[in-house]
């Protein structure tokens, strides 16, 4: 893994903590979307990332792009609702989340999708999780990221404005939910800048891909 980690001054424990997400701050973006945002909700969370890059089996994919086979721009790993965690920190802020959003989800929060932004030419393009339910759908897919911060960006779909931009990083969690998948798009673009390595941590409901 190249790049370096730089510690966040608001973040100099070692012990891992995920406590209940109380502060959510929710932006409505139209169209029946929204998102919900708390930064540093993760408490240690450098030390998690130092764990997850460290014990996580992350794996390199190669897809299909303008009929062109080419290497995805980022490191994945991905754990189904029974496959025993990399953490017990990700199984605790999987309850945590299911629990807060029991009553407007409907269902928890069970499948956990780990993606390594190894350095700013690492990135994923403007898309929606709109694979199985989220295609026509409400839902919710909540990420809380760690290591250095990258710019997440959203757009109605389709493209046009507004553009919003939300650097995540150190323990921040974002929730986009209502009709955001499909009615929205998310990228993490490329950085001409130094930038340390992160890891976004995503947790879904089950039939949202």
């Amino acid at each position: 893994m190249s790049g370096s980690l730089q510690g966040s001054l608001f973040d100099q424990g070692d012990v891992v903590r995920v406590g209940p997400p109380r502060g959510l701050r929710r932006t409505v973006l139209g169209r029946g979307a929204w998102i919900d945002e708390l930064p540093g909700w993760v408490a240690g969370a450098d030390t998690l990332f130092a764990a997850l890059a460290e014990t996580v089996p992350w794996r390199a994919e190669r897809r299909l792009m303008y009929e062109r086979v080419v290497d995805v721009p980022r490191l994945l790993a991905h754990y189904r609702a029974a496959d025993a965690l990399p953490h017990p920190a990700l199984a605790e802020a999987r309850d945590r989340l299911s629990e807060h959003y029991a009553a407007e989800l409907g269902e928890p929060f069970v499948g956990v999708g780990l993606c390594l932004y190894r350095d700013g030419r690492d990135s994923v393009a403007w898309h929606g999780d709109r694979d199985g339910r989220g295609a026509h759908a409400d839902t919710m897919v909540a990420i809380v990221s760690v290591g250095a911060p990258r710019d997440l960006l959203l757009r109605p779909r389709g493209g046009g404005e507004p553009v919003l931009r939300r650097p995540l990083g150190h323990g921040d969690l974002i929730v986009m939910g209502g009709s955001c998948q499909r009615a929205w798009e998310h990228a993490i673009p490329k950085s001409a800048k130094a930038t340390g390595p992160r890891i976004s941590i995503q947790f879904r409901p089950h039939g949202i891909g």
